[in-house]
């Protein structure tokens, strides 16, 4: 089982290995009272890519290291900021399946292979506090770098390297930064090793140009475009907390998929639709694999909560237990259809799809229009398309029928709340305002359907434990609330829409 840990560290561009006269001044940044020697450490890692670098080219990175304390296969994935996720194997002499696994969404299925090897004689010194308690790492790396890759070269640099204790306080980076950058100590200009070494020994790794850089700033095409890119680029970086059921990440990337299924259904005058088209039908399939999972998620801590507040006497048989016997069976069932999704060629078809779209997107015309009249007509046709779906629902008697409408306008009204985020940059408040009001739409809705789903799984309980001869009581009294529950959401329905439709003057849009 790979181990993962955070690592929070900042690089620079050290003068010389053997240059060390700033460190005493460490010890005046708090809380730091002291610094420790530790010796030297020789590293040698080699670092595994595709053959055209789709690690090092979304800031990922996987290596074979020995030497040090943390000999072993090691998978960098980029958090905000100044961190990484790490995450780590035993050495072996092959890419470990786990790690490899992780790293398929930014591989997508392109075969490993060794692209640079990385020599560190590391000078490694520890900042205490007045406990001896460690609170950052100081590292004085003398490094050798040498291409694996066909007409690759050598380099050589040295660099200083901050990395701070587990759960150490960000700020202290900040402190020695001044220090440091007082001494003429600045920021190496690469983010990590291998993309400097790659960057100064590999011609492949130089950027590309792509349609996307050709776009217009201001226009449609261009605002647009970065914020199909960011979604892309989230939907790559959650794969692997989805395929380690870090919680939330199922929802992350449902929702993240459906963002961008809305988006390209909202904005098809700026994109070929029978480009897009494809690719949202794909997104929609995505979205519906992982959605076993994440509505799994929703309703069982409903119906648990709901059983969980009733006072203890009306609890009648066995309850708690059969509820935990039909979440078992039904997790499973949710995970194994995630996990497969993501181990299809289908999905990893679909990966390729989606950064072919962000590095060359099928534009048309109206692109290079400006973005805030384009913007804005797309959001008002959502908008008319909810209006219609809306007034239906709502002039429709109590009923199976009304819970179907509600829930299709529902759909809509996130396709707008969407394409109001996607529109938020250009738009400004006109557009944030209606996202917030569509929100509560959604929400409302969403509530008044999650209560139809839950009285549907009830009954359904309800039935087995009848089967089996326990008592119906609970589900039944539980199936009740849920119908009250959704009575009230249906009341609070109209006022949300009225403030929905207050927001969307089509003046202020545009």
């Amino acid at each position: 089982m790979a181990q993962t840990k955070r690592e929070t560290e900042r690089k620079y561009a050290a003068p010389a290995a053997n240059d060390v006269s700033w460190l005493p001044k460490l010890t005046g940044v708090d809380p730091v009272v002291s610094l420790a020697d530790r010796g030297v450490q020789e590293l040698d890692a080699v670092y595994y890519d595709t053959d055209d670098l789709r690690l090092t080219r979304t800031s990922a990175s996987l290596r074979r290291r020995t030497g040090g304390t943390d000999a072993g296969w090691h998978l960098k994935l980029p958090l905000p900021g100044d961190s990484r996720e790490e995450i780590g194997a035993p050495l072996s002499e092959g890419v470990p399946a786990e790690l490899r696994e992780l790293a398929l969404s930014r591989t997508r299925g392109s075969p490993l292979r060794p692209v640079v090897r990385i020599r560190t004689t590391r000078s490694l010194r520890q900042l205490l506090d007045a406990e001896g308690g460690v609170l950052a790492e100081v590292s004085t790396d003398a490094v050798h770098a040498d291409s694996l890759l066909d007409d690759g070269e050598r380099t050589t640099w040295t660099e200083l390297e901050i990395e701070l204790a587990d759960s150490g306080d960000p700020a202290l980076l900040d402190g020695i930064e001044k220090v440091l950058h007082s001494n003429g100590v600045d920021r190496a200009q690469d983010p990590s090793k291998v993309v400097r070494a790659l960057t100064q020994t590999t011609p492949v790794l130089e950027r590309t140009q792509t349609a996307r850089d050709e776009t217009t700033p201001g226009t449609a095409g261009d605002h647009l475009l970065a914020y199909v890119g960011r979604l892309v680029d989230a939907l790559t970086d959650l794969d692997p907390a989805v395929r380690r059921d870090t919680p939330d990440a199922v929802h992350q990337m449902r929702t993240t998929a459906r963002r961008l299924r809305g988006c390209l259904r909202s904005y098809r005058s700026v994109l070929d639709r029978e480009v897009t088209d494809p690719i949202r039908r794909e997104l929609s399939w995505l979205a519906g694999e992982l959605g076993a999972e994440r509505d799994h998620e929703v309703l069982r801590e409903r119906l648990t909560s709901g059983v969980l507040e009733l006072p203890g006497e009306l609890v009648l048989g066995p309850v708690t237990a059969r509820l935990q016997t039909w979440d078992t069976a039904q997790r499973a069932e949710g995970r194994r259809r995630t996990l497969e999704a993501l181990a299809s060629p289908r999905y990893l078809d679909l990966l390729e799809k989606l950064r072919t779209l962000a590095d060359t997107p099928p534009l048309r015309a109206k692109a290079a229009d400006k973005s805030k009249k384009v913007l804005a007509k797309a959001l008002l046709k959502e908008y008319d398309r909810l209006m219609q779906r809306m007034d239906r629902a709502l002039d429709m008697p109590s009923g199976a029928e009304r819970d179907a409408a509600i829930h299709y306008a529902r759909k809509a009204a996130k396709r707008l709340r969407y394409a109001a985020e996607a529109a938020r940059p250009a738009l400004g408040k006109p557009a944030r305002r209606l996202g917030k009001r569509v929100k509560a739409v959604q929400q409302v809705s969403g509530a008044q359907h999650d209560s139809v789903v839950a009285r549907d799984a009830l009954r359904r309980l309800a039935i087995s434990a009848h089967a089996a001869g326990e008592p119906g009581f609970t589900w039944g009294l539980l199936h009740g609330q849920e119908r009250a529950t959704a009575s009230a959401r249906e009341g609070q329905l109209p006022q949300a829409w009225a403030r929905v439709r207050a927001a969307a003057r089509r003046k202020d849009l545009r």
